[in-house]
């Protein structure tokens, strides 16, 4: 039997979603408004992992989906249960480790379809999602040269940039000089990243690095 978990700060979603997953022959283990609950109530009770977590794409205690997907991905698959209106975050949440998306408008039996296709280990059909993600201007694309993308995925995953530039071969000044036209590149297509950590988030948007660094 599917083991499912249902995180959304809806109470009204959630009771809906459990009664139509419980109809449908799916073991709903956990329904609550946060990962972190989620994950307190699996330490407490030592629960394994659920086969697969239906996620809500926003959520009301100040987390990111980035942290949200990457918190879960590892363990079990992971479905976006969202609206339709948030291409940027959606994409985010894809490029953290969630397989696919369902929208909160969509029928009960696409959403029981998505759980059942997850738990299987396929890949869900995002034809829509992805023409949404790609069409959205603010994932424009920030034409990094290849030397740009390798000075990236090694400062975003959390080198120092001397370190970086040793790494490469290369002078700190022409590593810091890569890191500034990143910047510049990715502030021209309305993607500003001003910060270490907004440099992180472009990198994993972009398939530059695939998870956040560890600590």
């Amino acid at each position: 039997m599917t083991r499912a978990a249902l995180i959304d700060d809806h109470e009204s979603v959630r009771l809906g979603l459990v009664a139509a997953l419980e109809r449908d022959g799916v073991e709903v283990v956990f329904a609550g408004a946060g990962v972190a609950g989620y994950r307190e109530w699996r330490a407490e009770f030592g629960a394994p992992p659920a086969d697969v977590v239906l996620l809500d794409l926003t959520l009301g205690d100040g987390t990111t989906v980035t942290e949200n997907v990457t918190a879960l991905a590892g363990e079990s698959a992971v479905i976006i249960h969202s609206v339709a209106d948030r291409p940027a975050a959606v994409r985010e949440a894809l490029a953290a480790g969630a397989v696919g998306v369902v929208s909160k408008s969509s029928p009960l039996d696409d959403v029981l379809g998505a759980v059942r296709t997850a738990a299987r280990g396929e890949p869900l059909n995002n034809v829509e999602w992805a023409s949404a993600v790609e069409s959205d201007r603010a994932f424009a694309d920030a034409q990094l040269s290849t030397r740009e993308r390798e000075v990236l995925r090694l400062y975003a995953a959390g080198l120092p940039l001397k370190v970086v530039a040793d790494r490469l071969g290369v002078a700190y000044s022409t590593a810091k000089e890569n890191i500034t036209r990143v910047r510049v590149k990715y502030t021209e297509v309305g993607r500003p990243a001003p910060t270490k950590v907004d440099l992180l988030r472009r990198a994993m948007e972009d398939g530059i690095v695939d998870t956040a660094p560890e600590g």
